[in-house]
C-alpha cells in the first residue's frame, strides 16, 4: 500500500504504507492546502494551491509526478483543473470512476468533466428557493451514479442530477437538520446517505427519499467528518471535541476513540486534580474531563452543569468557568455562570469526593455568591484533618473578596452533616478584585484589586501590607515556597514581574517581561514565567531570591500559549542539567487547545517504550504462526545451551531502545528514516564508559598479567586446555601459540563484535 501526503512547505511525499518511511518526495514549490488521488489517474494527483496575485483565492491544480532515479524529485508540470474553488477538502469531490470533479464555494457549484474538457456552473442564488441560507457546506459524489449531494448552510441536502447540461439540471431536496450540514458520506453502493451536523445526530437517509431515514442520536458533539471504509461495514465520525466514533453499518455505535477532549473555551484553566495527578479542565459543555497524562486517556467525565446542552447558535447557556481542588483532593470547588454579560447567572458548587462511588457528589449550591462574575478562587493549602482549617475564597469583579467556611448543617432533611457559608467580606478602595492566593503555610492570603496587591491574615482577616507597581493592573500573582517563602511574585499586565519581600515590605526586583502565565511548582522553590512578545511565547524559570532566570527558552512556539501547569512525578527524574525538572513536569496549552510539555530526555529515550500500552510478546494472541516462532525460539535457545561458551549472545540488540522501538511502535507515528539512522547507529555501538563487570574484571586480569609473568604463563595453559576441550566438540585441530600470540587472541576474544548480528 502507498499514501500520498502534502504539506504547507509545497513537497508531495510518497509513503510505504507498510514501512512507514517516505520513498520519493516531490517539490512543487507552492503552498498546498488538500491533496486527492484517483486510481484512473497514477502518475499524478490534484493538490489545491493559493491562486498567485489574489488573496483567499484558490485553485485546483493536477501536479505530474515525474519518473526518476532518487528520492528528491520536482513535480513542476501544473495544469489548472478548476479555479476559485475552496480550499477545505469537503468542498471538492471527483465523480463515478473519477469522469468529472465537482467544487462548491459559497452559493456557486462547478462540475468540470475530464474527457469532454467540459466546464458547467451551477449558482443558487438564481434558483427560486424558500428563504433559508443557500450557502454550499460540503459536497460528495454518488459512486455508481452521476449523482451529487451536496449540504447547506440552512441544514438542507440537495441531489443534484443530469448535470452535463447548463440548464436541464436538476435536483431534489432533502430536510432535518436545523442548522448547518458539516458533512456527507455515501455508502459503497450508494444506496445510502449518511449526514451530520451540530446536533451531534447521524441520520441516515435510504433510496434519497426524505420519509426513509434512521438515527443515532447523543453522539457527545457536533459531527465534523464522516468516512465510509471500503467494505462499506463501519463508518467513522469525526467530532469537534477530538473524538471519534466507530459505528456498525446498521447505525449500531461500536466505541470511540478519545483523547483530551477539545472544548469551546478552556475557560477553567489547567487544574491538577491531588488524587489522580489527572490534568483537569473543560470537557464537553458544562463537564469537567480529568485527563491521564501517563494513559492518555480521559479517566471519567463529571458534569457540574447538569443540564441538557442545546446546541444554538446565540442560545445563551450556562457554562463552567472556576475549578479548584483543596490540598488532598477530598473537596472541589466550581463555579459556572450563564454567557449574559450584563446579568450573568452565578452558582458556587462545592463536591465532596465519595469513596464508595468513587466520585463527587454534590454538598452545596449557592446562588449568586457574587453579584458580578467570579474572576478567581483558592482553597487555604493546610491539614485537612481538621474542619476548621479549610477556608475556601472567591474574588469577583462586584469589588469584594469572600471567604467561605464549613458548618453543621443544621437541617434535619439535609444528607450532609456539614456544609458551605460564607465568613468573611473583604474590599479594598471599592476596586475590582482580580486574583487571589494562599501562603504555603496558609497563614497569609493576597488578593489583588487591579494596582494594588494586598496581603491579610487568614486568621483575623486584618490588612497586613499593600504592594503596588503602577502603571498596569495585577494580572497574575503567586507566593514562593520552600527557602523562598517569604517572598509575593506578581505580574502587571503594563509588562512587568514584581517581587516583593514579605519581611520588609519592599519590592526586591522587578524584571521588564509581558508575563501572560504565571505557574509555581508546588514542589520546589521554581517558579515558571510566560512571556508572549513579537508573535512568539518565550518560557523563563527562576527562583524569587534569585532575580537572574536559571532558564530561559526563547521561542518556545509560534501560537499564544494561555495556561500552564506543573505536574507532580510519580517519582523524580534522574537529571542533573534540568534540575528544576526533577520532581514535576510543566505543561502547556496553547490558544488552539494543543497541550505541550518540556523533556528532560532526548528523543532515542523517549522512543522507548515506557508504558504499558506497547505491545508485548506474551500478550500475543496464539496463532500457528506464533506457535511455529515459538518452537523455532526453543530450538534455537537449546542450541544455544549446547554450545555453552562458544556462543555469543547480542545483549547490545537486546537492551537496544532503537530497535525495541522501531519494531513496536505504529509506522504512522514514527520519524523520517533519515532522521532515525543516526540513533539506530549510536545504538549499536558499545560505549567505553558504561562497561559491564566483566570487562572491568577482565581489564583487571590484563592489568595483573602485564605485571605476573609466571602467572600469565599459568593461565595461558589453563585457557588453552579449556578452548581445546571445546574446538574438540567442533572437530577442529588446535595448534601451540606463543606467549605473546595468546596475549593478542585474549584481546580478541575479549572484544564484543555483537554489533554484526544486527546489520
Amino acid at each position: 500500500l502507498q499514501l500520498y501526503s502534502c504539506s504547507l512547505d509545497g513537497t508531495i511525499k510518497l509513503w510505504d504504507f507498510m514501512d512507514g518511511i517516505p520513498i520519493k518526495t516531490f517539490t512543487v514549490g507552492t503552498k498546498l492546502l488538500a491533496l486527492y488521488t484517483l486510481a484512473s489517474a497514477e502518475d499524478s494527483v490534484f493538490v489545491v494551491i493559493p491562486k498567485k496575485g489574489e488573496r483567499d483565492t484558490f485553485q485546483l491544480v493536477s501536479v505530474e509526478l515525474t519518473k526518476g532515479v532518487g528520492q528528491d524529485l520536482e513535480g513542476k508540470e501544473l495544469s489548472v483543473v478548476l479555479d476559485d474553488v475552496g480550499a477545505s477538502m469537503k468542498h471538492i469531490a471527483f465523480g463515478r470512476e473519477g469522469a468529472y470533479v465537482v467544487s462548491v464555494k459559497d452559493v456557486n457549484l462547478q462540475v468540470y468533466f475530464f474527457k469532454r474538457k467540459l466546464l458547467n456552473r451551477f449558482s443558487l442564488s438564481t434558483v427560486k428557493t424558500k428563504g433559508g441560507d443557500n450557502r454550499f457546506s460540503c459536497v460528495v459524489c454518488h459512486p455508481k451514479e452521476d449523482c451529487i449531494a451536496t449540504g447547506h448552510a440552512d441544514g438542507k441536502i440537495r441531489l443534484w442530477r443530469n448535470f452535463h447540461h447548463k440548464k436541464e439540471y436538476t435536483y431534489s431536496t432533502l430536510h432535518w437538520h436545523h442548522d448547518i450540514v458539516m458533512d456527507l458520506a455515501f455508502s459503497m453502493e450508494g444506496t445510502r446517505l449518511l449526514s451530520g451536523g451540530v446536533e451531534s445526530v447521524l441520520v441516515q437517509w435510504h433510496n434519497e427519499s426524505s420519509c426513509q431515514k434512521d438515527f443515532l442520536p447523543r453522539l457527545g458533539s457536533p459531527i465534523e467528518y464522516i468516512s465510509m471504509s471500503s467494505d462499506g461495514v463501519l463508518c467513522c465520525t469525526l467530532h469537534t471535541d477530538n473524538r471519534i466514533s466507530i459505528i456498525n453499518s446498521n447505525l449500531r455505535f461500536s466505541r470511540s476513540i478519545q483523547g483530551l477532549i477539545k472544548s469551546r473555551d478552556v475557560k477553567t484553566g489547567l487544574v491538577v486534580d491531588p488524587r489522580t495527578k489527572a490534568l483537569v479542565l473543560n470537557g464537553e459543555p458544562g463537564h469537567l474531563q480529568f485527563y491521564s497524562l501517563q494513559s492518555d486517556q480521559q479517566l471519567f467525565s463529571l458534569d457540574i452543569v447538569q443540564r441538557q446542552y442545546i446546541h444554538q447558535a446565540g442560545l445563551k447557556q450556562s457554562d463552567l468557568v472556576k475549578v479548584a481542588f483543596s490540598a488532598r483532593g477530598t473537596w472541589l470547588a466550581t463555579v459556572e455562570e450563564s454567557e449574559e454579560v450584563a446579568d450573568p447567572e452565578l452558582q458556587l458548587k462545592l463536591w465532596f469526593y465519595n469513596e464508595e462511588i468513587q466520585s463527587f457528589e454534590l454538598n452545596t449550591r449557592i446562588n449568586t455568591p457574587h453579584d458580578n462574575h467570579i474572576t478567581d478562587m483558592c482553597f487555604r493549602d493546610m491539614d485537612e484533618l481538621g474542619d476548621d482549617s479549610l477556608i475556601l475564597v472567591t474574588t469577583g469583579r462586584d469589588c469584594v473578596f469572600k471567604v467561605w467556611v464549613m458548618v453543621e448543617d443544621t437541617d434535619p432533611e439535609a444528607q450532609q452533616s456539614v456544609s458551605w457559608s460564607c465568613d468573611f467580606v473583604g474590599s479594598y478602595h471599592n476596586y475590582q478584585a482580580t486574583n487571589c492566593c494562599f501562603s504555603e503555610d496558609g497563614s497569609l492570603l493576597a488578593v489583588s484589586f487591579e494596582e494594588t496587591v494586598t496581603v491579610w491574615d487568614s486568621l483575623t482577616w486584618d490588612l497586613k501590607c499593600t504592594f503596588c507597581h503602577p502603571p498596569g493592573n495585577i494580572r497574575n500573582i503567586c507566593f514562593g515556597r520552600l527557602t523562598c517563602s517569604k517572598y509575593l511574585i506578581g505580574a502587571t499586565d503594563y509588562g512587568f514581574l514584581c517581587c516583593w519581600n514579605l519581611l520588609t515590605c519592599a519590592l526586591e526586583w522587578s524584571a521588564h517581561l509581558n508575563v501572560v502565565v504565571l505557574q509555581p511548582d508546588p514542589l520546589s522553590e521554581h517558579i515558571a514565567a510566560v512571556s508572549w512578545l513579537s508573535k512568539e511565547s518565550s518560557l523563563f524559570v527562576f527562583k524569587p531570591n534569585e532575580p537572574r532566570p536559571i532558564y530561559i527558552q526563547r521561542n518556545l512556539c509560534k501560537e499564544k500559549i494561555r495556561l500552564a501547569a506543573f505536574v507532580p512525578r510519580d517519582e523524580p527524574e534522574n537529571t542533573e542539567k534540568y534540575l528544576w525538572l526533577r520532581k514535576s513536569q510543566l505543561f502547556f496549552l496553547t490558544d488552539t487547545q494543543e497541550l505541550m510539555t518540556l523533556s528532560t530526555k532526548s528523543l532515542e529515550e523517549r522512543l522507548t517504550p515506557s508504558s504499558k500500552q506497547l505491545a508485548v510478546e506474551e500478550s500475543l494472541p496464539v496463532t500457528p504462526f506464533s506457535l511455529l516462532l515459538g518452537k523455532h525460539r526453543h530450538q534455537q535457545a537449546q542450541e544455544d545451551t549446547d554450545f555453552g561458551k562458544l556462543v555469543v549472545h547480542n545483549k547490545q540488540k537486546q537492551a537496544s531502545p532503537a530497535v525495541k522501538e522501531l519494531l513496536h511502535t505504529p509506522a504512522h507515528v514514527l520519524p523520517s528514516a533519515s532522521f532515525l539512522c543516526t540513533i539506530f547507529i549510536n545504538s549499536l555501538l558499545i560505549s567505553k564508559e558504561n562497561k559491564s563487570a566483566e570487562e572491568v574484571a577482565d581489564e583487571v586480569e590484563m592489568e595483573s598479567e602485564k605485571a605476573e609473568d609466571d602467572s600469565d604463563e599459568e593461565d595461558v595453559t589453563a585457557m588453552e586446555q579449556e578452548d581445546t576441550s571445546h574446538m574438540e566438540l567442533l572437530g577442529e585441530m588446535t595448534c601451540k601459540l606463543s606467549k605473546s600470540q595468546e596475549k593478542e587472541l585474549r584481546k580478541i576474544r575479549k572484544m564484543d563484535y555483537s554489533w554484526l548480528s544486527a546489520l
